[in-house]
């Protein structure tokens, strides 16, 4: 018998809905910790299914850091007005603003990084491994590690997210997409610092 102590628990530690918080604890024999874990998975399978939603609302949402030398806008979709005035949504918009101030990426995801900037970064560490005097069989097994690596300091999907490194700003985005019932979309970011040349 699930306790509805440990079910409010379950809410208030995820945001999820009372039914899923259930089920998570009925999955997990009452295990409040592999519930969460459980839940966040769920995210992800829900985050897949709502993917090909029209998102055309939502918002965009401004931040400055370190006393006027930082800012960032960014654009976050979602499919509704509704959802778009909850403070969920703004929390996340906010969380996002502030992850492209603090940790600089260049791009939304792998698959926006330009074709010749790729093959230069994998020229660049194949010297590298090969300077190092690593073996050429498993040059390759490097050049992949290094470019993920790369991939997850210049695209903000594979970034850690600077609350809780153990999971990406894609976890985090998958999260409220279950949480909040509605596929959400970053659409664009960008970063402004003090000084920087255009």
């Amino acid at each position: 018998m699930i306790k509805a102590e440990t079910v409010k628990e379950l809410r208030e530690r995820t945001g999820a809905g009372i039914m899923d918080c259930k089920r998570a604890l009925q999955e997990t024999n009452g295990d409040l910790e592999k519930a969460i874990i459980y839940l966040r998975e769920q995210g992800i399978a829900a985050a897949a299914k709502k993917a090909g939603r029209v998102t055309k609302d939502g918002l965009v949402e401004a931040y400055i850091h370190a006393g006027g030398k930082i800012g960032v806008l960014i654009e976050v979709n979602c499919e509704t007005d509704f959802v778009a005035k909850t403070d969920d949504f703004k929390y996340l918009c906010r969380e996002l603003a502030m992850q492209v101030a603090a940790a600089n990426p260049e791009y939304l995801d792998r698959e926006d990084v330009p074709e010749e900037r790729i093959n230069t970064e994998k020229e660049i560490l194949e010297t590298q491994a090969r300077n190092e005097g690593k073996p050429e069989k498993v040059i390759d097994k490097i050049v992949t590690g290094r470019l993920n690596k790369f991939y997850q300091e210049v695209c903000l999907f594979e970034q850690p997210y600077i609350r809780d490194p153990d999971m990406t700003v894609r976890d985090l985005v998958n999260e409220y997409i279950a949480k909040l019932g509605e596929n959400i979309v970053v659409r664009r970011f960008c970063r402004f610092q003090l000084g920087e040349e255009a």
